[in-house]
């Protein structure tokens, strides 16, 4: 690996560092006054890594813990006996999640009625964990899943149909809670850190339940949003925050290119829209562009077809981008996601430069094929540049870094 592109991976890596979920569960709990039978709920992809830091700050404070994460994503080691463990599908929700869904009501039920209550959400609960209205079951869920996750929708139209489906998300939980005071903890995995769409806002009430649902929803879905039960007109009695966005990321990356000496361009605002487009956009800027260091941050889109292949937005984006660069020397495009996940694969993204194409096409494929059949992945496996982090305890969307030496 050439240096600029091992200078590249520690930038991602601090800005990885800079939003892990521990610490900042950790560090907001340290001092807190929370009670003495505190009941914990951790929900989505860093659950765990929260939990733990939870776990940390409360000691004896802490009875009973629930925390539910993606499939693999668990502590298999951990031996708190006050800590129950659940993992369920993601990013389409499966019958665990369902169980999961079940068992969070339990567990709300079961605490005594001084109890307070801490509840730490990270992106991937919308899909970890769902209670559905009578008549509804995993056909449809899945159905509905599969759609959205294709459709192209951004995450705020994505979880607003999630939540019309739903009999716990748009702030349904709230009722099941009574009076019991509620601490309620996010990691940002949306753009404008709207809570009411981080996890599907379980704790938030749904402020356009009584809104007509949006053109291109399918038909069959629209009888069954009508079997979900009215959520709350308030949120009384929850105390909702962000920890953690996708700007602390982005921050943390520029303090690290700084102190590699780079002119570093952070560009503003939060990169959204289809993956392809996007993608070709920035090398083309990129190019355009002065030498120096570009950060984005964001979540961009991508149209799955009938039989989608191996990859996600990320690896996406970054093929789009290394066709636009190709032949060209000197400049880097990364493109990866703060979770250690892109889509349904165990890559984080990819790393991509002017000879990505070059080297997938001597593994004999066609990057316009694999971007068509949604099969990024495929490519930049056979080009080598995927990222694998593993499980990073976070879910802040996602973080593009496009380096230009010459």
């Amino acid at each position: 690996m050439n240096d600029a592109r091992a200078q590249l991976l520690r930038v991602y890596a601090a800005a990885l560092r800079a939003v892990d979920g521990a610490a900042a569960v950790r560090n907001r709990l340290a001092h807190a006054e929370v009670g003495q039978a505190v009941h914990l709920v951790a929900i989505g992809k860093a659950a765990v890594a929260m939990a733990h830091g939870a776990c940390d700050a409360l000691g004896d404070r802490l009875t009973a813990a629930l925390v539910i994460t993606k499939h693999g994503y668990g502590d298999p080691g951990w031996r708190d006996r006050r800590v129950a463990l659940l993992e369920a599908g993601h990013p389409l929700p499966d019958a665990d999640s369902l169980t999961a869904g079940d068992r969070l009501l339990r567990f709300i039920e079961q605490a005594p009625a001084d109890a307070s209550f801490i509840f730490l959400i990270s992106g991937g609960a919308s899909a970890l964990v769902e209670v559905l209205p009578a008549g509804v079951g995993m056909e449809q869920l899945r159905a509905l899943n599969e759609w959205l996750l294709g459709c192209g929708w951004d995450i705020a139209r994505i979880n607003r149909m999630r939540r019309a489906l739903s009999c716990i998300k748009g702030g349904r939980l709230i009722p099941h809670l009574g009076d019991r005071p509620v601490l309620n903890l996010l990691l940002s995995d949306v753009p404008e850190d709207d809570p009411a769409v981080i996890g599907s806002g379980l704790l938030v009430p749904d402020p356009l339940r009584s809104a007509s649902l949006p053109a291109g929803v399918p038909e069959w879905l629209r009888p069954l949003a009508a079997l979900t039960p009215a959520p709350p007109t308030d949120g009384a009695g929850v105390t909702t925050e962000i920890l953690l966005s996708n700007r602390d990321a982005r921050i943390a990356a520029l303090a690290a290119a700084i102190a590699n000496g780079w002119q570093v361009h952070a560009v503003p605002g939060v990169l959204t829209g289809d993956a392809l487009e996007r993608g070709r956009e920035l090398a083309a800027s990129l190019l355009a562009g002065p030498h120096g260091l570009y950060i984005l941050g964001g979540e961009t889109t991508v149209r799955l077809p009938a039989m989608p292949g191996r990859g996600g937005r990320c690896q996406t984006l970054a093929l789009a981008a290394a066709q636009t660069l190709a032949g060209h020397a000197g400049i880097y495009f990364l493109a990866a996601g703060t979770d250690g996940s892109d889509g349904p694969t165990e890559d984080a993204g990819a790393l991509v430069d002017g000879g990505t194409i070059e080297r997938g096409a001597l593994g004999g494929l066609n990057a316009d094929d694999c971007l068509a059949a949604a099969d990024a992945g495929r490519f930049l496996e056979a080009s080598g540049d995927l990222i694998q982090t593993g499980p990073t305890g976070s879910n802040v969307m996602d973080v593009i870094l496009a380096l230009k030496t010459a």
